[in-house]
């Protein structure tokens, strides 16, 4: 919340001035107290909230092994089984491996799939965010993100609310932290970053006790901080519904939503912060947190969100990094899983947990497994799909998609069809002039929906 701070006066309703100024609360005038359960029981008491269809969009870093996850190979050999065992879940015919004890028990709220195909080799989320590859239209901006795209689409539930936001940290090896961009939509549709230079952006500097009681002093104030803005190109590469979202300084929507102390601390426990991190090198953490403040950030308006959890490029002691990111995972998605059924929620958020490619079948003398773009997996919950199902199928050993296919783009058009987007008819123009559809393959996975 952004305060400025004045000569303590008291208004005849006993607000004081000081109260008074703060931006932030239940409107540019609140008083402090306001939190995001009251703004948003507040909205239900008055019938001002909007539904809204949103995205979780958790990328495993790295390329996760599928035959550690999801897929177990009980009958292949040694070389190529690996260490877990396949344990039950409650759905009947479906098993999963034994770190994933939680995501086990409620796995008719979940559909896995074991068979993505049409992964390119890219060791960054990119693909996983848009579809594509990061080539595709490079020459005039490259694709835009599911984020992004929505954004253009949808626009804001709410004026003070970015459409999309992206939770990932910086990581040293930068593609694992790339937060979706807008490609050829331009700047105007940029992901807002809290941990980023957008948060810095958003604050208003060198206002002084003095100069608070002189209205012009103040708007002077403001006209300087945009004029700053513009002299970085911000503001130019701003469409209008972009810059109504600059409005969140008079908005604590975002600040509360992102502020997880005032979550109850029950469910906080449930969802677990992944700490110790380990095997994080130049990645992600395991940041369970993040999670939270994605379910956080859909309940008050924001459209898409993404996220990296922990590194799995695990060309060495493969086994060690699942036993150690793979429980951090599974309470995660589980907690966040539960808690948006819960909240009446979850038909309205779909929930995607998959990375850039799988791991070779074959584990290599440093006890790891190596990138392997031939197939891959993913899970996913919610969005009001058809859950409690595994698709596809690798072969014996892990190596290649032996029953049903399902290219990534399948399942990027499938988050568009969640989000009411119809990826048979849409399409974006380009700077060019061309309309260009969302995906290649356009028909949403056919199972699910």
């Amino acid at each position: 919340m952004l305060s400025i701070y004045g000569k303590k006066q008291r208004f005849c309703d006993g607000v004081s001035r000081r109260g008074f100024l703060k931006i932030g609360g239940f409107a540019a005038g609140a008083i402090g107290g306001f939190g995001l359960r009251d703004i948003l029981e507040a909205e239900a008491a008055t019938g001002t909230t909007s539904n809204h269809k949103s995205v979780i969009n958790i990328f495993l870093a790295g390329g996760p092994p599928h035959q550690d996850m999801w897929e177990i190979k009980t009958e292949a050999p040694k070389e190529i089984r690996g260490e877990f065992n396949p344990i039950n879940t409650n759905v009947s015919g479906i098993q999963i491996g034994e770190c994933f004890p939680k995501i086990a028990s409620m796995m008719d709220k979940m559909a896995v799939i074991r068979s993505v195909v049409g992964c390119s080799g890219g060791h960054d989320s990119f693909q996983c965010f848009c579809g594509y590859n990061r080539r595709s239209l490079q020459s005039i901006g490259g694709r835009p993100s599911i984020g992004s795209t929505v954004a253009k689409l949808k626009g804001p539930v709410d004026p003070a609310v970015p459409p999309t936001v992206a939770l990932a940290a910086k990581t040293s090896h930068a593609p694992w932290s790339y937060p979706g961009g807008p490609g050829f939509l331009g700047a105007g549709y940029k992901p807002f970053q809290p941990q980023g230079q957008g948060m810095d952006d958003l604050k208003l500097n060198n206002v002084s006790l003095d100069r608070l009681s002189d209205r012009k002093s103040l708007l002077k104030g403001l006209d300087g901080l945009r004029r700053d803005v513009d002299a970085s190109g911000m503001i130019e590469g701003m469409d209008a519904f972009t810059q109504a979202a600059f409005g969140v300084l008079t908005s604590s929507k975002l600040v509360d939503a992102l502020d997880i102390s005032k979550e109850d601390p029950k469910l906080r426990e449930r969802y677990g912060d992944g700490k110790p991190y380990k095997y994080q090198y130049d990645g992600a953490p395991t940041c369970n947190d993040h999670l939270l403040i994605a379910r956080r950030l859909v309940e008050v308006g924001v459209r898409s969100v993404t996220l990296s959890f922990g590194r799995w490029d695990s060309h060495g002691a493969n086994f060690d990094l699942v036993r150690h990111h793979g429980p951090r995972l599974d309470q995660a998605v589980a907690a966040l899983v539960q808690d948006l059924d819960e909240r009446g929620m979850l038909d309205d958020v779909t929930v995607v947990v998959w990375g850039e490619f799988g791991r070779t079948p074959r584990i290599n003398k440093g006890a790891g497994r190596d990138h392997w773009p031939r197939v891959s997996c993913a899970l996913l919950a919610g969005g009001g799909m058809r859950t409690g199902q595994a698709i596809g199928a690798t072969n014996r050993l892990g190596e290649y998609a032996q029953e049903r296919p399902v290219d990534m783009q399948e399942v990027v058009s499938t988050i568009y069809h969640n989000l009411g987007i119809d990826t048979m008819t849409t399409t974006l123009f380009d700077p060019t002039g061309r309309p260009q559809f969302l995906t290649d393959i356009r028909e949403p996975i056919r199972e699910l929906v």
